[in-house]
Formats: C-alpha cells, structure tokens, sequence
C-alpha cells in the first residue's frame, strides 16, 4: 500500500491548555481551581473521545417525523448521540448550575467548563446558552411563582429532571426588529394566557419550554407593547400543547442543532412579567447569551488551531515537516496571537459577569461589563471565522473533505457572527453603552493592567486617542456617528484584549514563560486601529450599486 497520511490528533483540551490553566490559576482561589479541576478533566476527556468518534462514524443529523406510520400527527425529533448524552454531560458536570453558584468565580468556573466542552457538544451548548438566560431572567423578574417551578429543573445536577429552554423571538416580519412580533397572547375563558402565531427561527426546538415574545391581545403596536412568555412545550403525557413543528431547518452550518419553524395554537403561556416592556425583560439574558458566544467562538478558535498545530508535526511536504517551514510556522503564531487575544477578552468579560451577579463588582466593573459584552461577542466571532478559515487551509485538500470533520469547524463558525445580534446590531448597542459611560470605564481598567513603563501603552492610547477623537468629530452627526461603528467597536475590542495581554505577560515572566509575551508583541504589531473615517456619500453610491441608465440599456438591448 502507498503512503497513509496520519490524521490530526486532539491533545487533551484542558491539560494541554496553558492559556486556561494560566488564567484559572491566576483568578480562581487555589481550593476553586481544585474543586473545579476535576469536571475539567473529565470534559477534556469527553473532548477527545468525540473527536475521535467524528474519524470513525459519519455525521448525523436531528430527523423529524410529522406522523406516526397509523397517521397520527406526532412531530416527534430523533436526536444524535451527542445531543442524547447532553442532559448527562451538562448535568454530571454542572456545565450550567456552577454559573449559578454563589461565588464570584461562579461564571469564571461555568465558562472554562463551556470552552471544554462546547465543540464536542455538537452545539448543545447553544440551548444551554438560552437555559441559562432564561433560568437569569426569570430570577430578575421576581415572579417567585415562576422561580420555583422552572429554575429547580434548568439548574438540575440530575439528568432525569433536567430541562432545557428555547428563546422563540424571530419572525420572518422582525429579526432583529422584534417590534414588528406578530404573535398574540390571548386569554381564554379560564383565564389562561394562550399563544397564537409563528416563530420562523425556533433553536433547539426539543427544550421542556421556553421563553417568548407576544403581542397581548389589544396591546398597543411597537416594541414596548410586547409581553414575556414562559411556555412548557409538551403536557403531562408527553404530548406537544399547542405547538406544531412545519420542518426543520437546513442550514449552513449547526446541523446537529434542531432548528425549526414552528406553528403556535393556543400554546398555554405564563407572563413572566407586567404585561409590556418584554424586550426589557429579555436583557437580563443578553450578558448571558453574548457571553456564551465569545466563550463558544473561542472554543472552536482552540479546536482549530491545536489540530493545525498537531498537523504540523505530522505532514511533510519538500523535505521537512510543516512545523519547520518558516512562512507555515509564522501562520500558525499569528493564528495563535490573535486566538489569544480573543480568550482574553471573552474570560475577562465572563469575569465581570460572575462579580455583578454576586454584588461583588465596583460601578467601574457594571459599566464596563455593559460596554465590554457586545465587543467580546462580536469581535470574538469575526475572528472565529477567520482563525478557522485559516486552519483548514493548512490543511491543504484534506480541510475541505467533510470526513475528515474540518469543514464543518468553519461551517458552525459561521453562526457566531449572527446569533444573539448581528455585528453591526451590536456594534450600536455599544454606541449606547458610550453614551452612558465613554471611554473613562475602559481607560482607567487599561491602567490597572498595563505597567507604566510597558511598551504596550503607547499603541493602546495611540488607539484610544483616535477613537475619542473620532467620537467628537462625528458626535454632531448621528448618521457619521452610526456609520463609524464598526470601526469603533473593533478598535475597542483589540484594545482592550491587548491590555489584558499585557497582564498575561507579566504572569508568563514570573513563571519563565516567553510564549504570552510573544503573543501579546505579535497581537499589538499587528495592529490595533479599525477606525475609519465616514463618507456618507461614497457609502450611498457603492451600497446601492447600480448600472448607470446607459449602461442599462445596453445590457438589457443585448439581452
């Protein structure tokens, strides 16, 4: 036989994880890290065993079957293996009630949990992200009622009460612009509360309940006249109630995921607040939900570049290994810097998550938490999309064959950048945070954590400096001010993540490290400055790109 090409193998995700290990060990009580160590091992080994079973086994898909083979309407999933062990996994190892402890840590220890175990869940994770908003959202209600009955089960150690919740609040009318919900909550005449309409974009369908957007009947129009909804999904029999799945989605990427289109008719629902300003009471959710993203978005940055990076020691190509090649090498660090960057900013973020909850956080601390979620979630997930990217290509040919489980890295990447707010919806929600704020939260962190001597603090106030001074050139000007978000938002997001750099230097040094230091050289030399200066005119021609009439009628002569 001619020459085999050994495959990629998965290093253990904990123990070989110094950046993990690093931050745990430098933000965690030594008696925390211990306690968490365990459930660490034991995901990095569930890690490794489903990367393995990926090579061996081709990938499956959730299969819905409308009807019974006696014509009964039964709707009922099949589910892959791993969406089968989920509620074991989540529940063994407390992926969701250790975020719910009473510790400020509490987020630190979840999310380390979450990176481990996130890509080998199969995107399982993503109806864990909407349990945990929920499970937060109904406790800042103050609804007791609700408390009681539903956090016991989304917070459950046991795999047998255990439940997931979806979060039903895209319609084909709103997206984004959840203003425009269609469904209605009308009660009957007992009194209940009944749900009416369509939800276009229903993740994890397969959840116990869920939370969603309605219109009371009679209500105003607009987004302050929607109600928040707690359903439970299927009656005492196991029946669905009121629900009806048209199909599941095919998507780009997330196929493991059941997502579906679904019908509501007379869904039995309780208001989990007053009956107006749902959408507020959605926030609370949000810092969950966006910070979930980044950690995920992490992960599968992690995922990516360790199997590239044990590629590399294993394929030769014109007469050395990938690993000795120079331009190969140096696109693996550059790789590696900017994953670094990324970790840093997500587990920062997911820090001063765990410290508001707990009432442990300074008023520095909530304001930047407010700024700080929107920019770890969408610069994590652009860059996710690029690190993967870049790691199939080391592949070469074989990163763009669906055996070898590669390409669908890149394909569930995708779904960062959109879930939980686009980039440019978030890229607004931080204007308003400066609004509220500016720049003084993120400027007097950054001095906490770069040295006065660093040679860091020159490009991180050269990047600062820019951005307020961007700010008050377009401050007058809410359409330059708009269209200059994005720039905004990244050179923030950069900035920051090269602060906390910095400190991850100064923790290698003492530990004789090199590698953080070079990471956080390579991060800032490639620069940190997204701004970009407004041209309102320039946007309108190229976005709205047309033939000129000339030219039109040219084309359409020879047509």
């Amino acid at each position: 036989m001619g020459f085999l090409q050994d495959s990629p193998r998965l290093a253990h995700p904990f123990r070989n994880d110094r950046l993990l290990g690093a931050w745990l060990a430098h933000t965690l009580p030594d008696e925390r890290f211990s306690a968490t160590t365990p459930d660490l091992v034991a995901l990095g080994d569930y890690a490794v065993a489903a990367w393995d079973r990926r090579q061996r086994t081709p990938r499956t898909e959730p299969v819905l079957t409308n009807w019974d083979a006696w014509g009964e309407r039964v709707d009922r999933i099949a589910l892959t293996p791993a969406w089968e062990e989920g509620p074991g996994i989540t529940t063994r190892h407390g992926v969701l009630a250790a975020g719910h402890e009473t510790t400020p840590w509490a987020r630190t220890e979840q999310f380390a949990r979450v990176y481990l175990y996130h890509p080998a869940s199969e995107f399982y994770c993503c109806p864990l992200a909407m349990t945990d908003g929920a499970a937060t959202a109904i406790r800042a209600s103050g609804n007791q009622a609700l408390v009681d009955r539903a956090l016991p089960h989304f917070l459950s150690r046991e795999a047998s009460s255990f439940w997931l919740s979806g979060q039903w609040m895209t319609e084909t009318r709103g997206g984004s612009d959840v203003g425009r919900t269609e469904t209605v909550a009308r009660r009957d005449a007992t009194g209940q509360w009944r749900l009416y309409g369509r939800k276009w974009f229903s993740s994890a369908v397969v959840g116990e309940a869920a939370l969603a957007l309605a219109r009371p009947e009679g209500a105003g129009a607009g987004t302050s006249a929607l109600a928040l909804f707690y359903v439970e999904t299927k009656d005492e029999h196991g029946a669905w109630q009121g629900i009806t799945i048209d199909r599941l989605k095919k998507k780009l990427g997330t196929h493991e995921l059941p997502t579906a289109k679904i019908h509501l008719d007379g869904l039995p629902a309780t208001p989990v607040g007053p009956l107006e300003h749902g959408v507020r009471q959605v926030t609370p959710m949000l810092n969950i939900t966006r910070t979930w993203n980044a950690i995920c978005a992490i992960s599968s940055m992690s995922r990516a570049i360790a199997l590239a990076r044990d590629y590399a020691y294993r394929r030769q190509a014109f007469g050395a290994h990938l690993i000795d090649q120079p331009l190969h090498a140096r696109t693996l660090a550059d790789m590696q810097a900017e994953f670094e960057g990324a970790f840093s900013l997500a587990f920062y973020v997911a820090e001063l998550l765990g410290r508001t909850e707990q009432g442990a956080a300074s008023p520095r601390d909530t304001a930047l938490l407010r700024l700080l979620t929107p920019l770890a979630k969408l610069w994590t997930a652009k860059a996710s999309i690029a690190v993967v990217s870049e790691a199939l290509e080391c592949f070469g040919g074989a990163g763009y064959i669906e055996d070898t489980g590669l390409p669908q890295l890149l394909r569930d990447a995708q779904v960062y950048a959109i879930w939980e707010g686009t980039t440019n919806v978030l890229s607004l929600d931080m204007l308003r945070a400066l609004g509220a704020g500016g720049l003084a939260p993120l400027r007097e962190t950054i001095g906490t954590l770069v040295p006065a001597g660093s040679d860091a603090l020159r490009p991180i106030h050269a990047a600062l400096d820019a951005t307020e001074a961007l700010l008050g050139d377009v401050a007058a000007d809410r359409s330059a001010l708009e269209a200059s978000a994005r720039g905004i938002a990244f050179t923030l997001a950069r900035t920051m993540a090269a602060a906390l750099l910095v400190r991850s230097a100064g923790w290698g040094e003492a530990a004789g490290d090199g590698r953080p230091m070079a990471a956080c050289r390579r991060f800032i030399a490639r620069g940190l400055d997204r701004l970009f200066l407004p041209e309102g005119e320039d946007d309108a021609m190229l976005a709205q790109d047309r033939p000129s009439e000339p030219t039109a009628r040219k084309v359409w002569a020879a047509m």
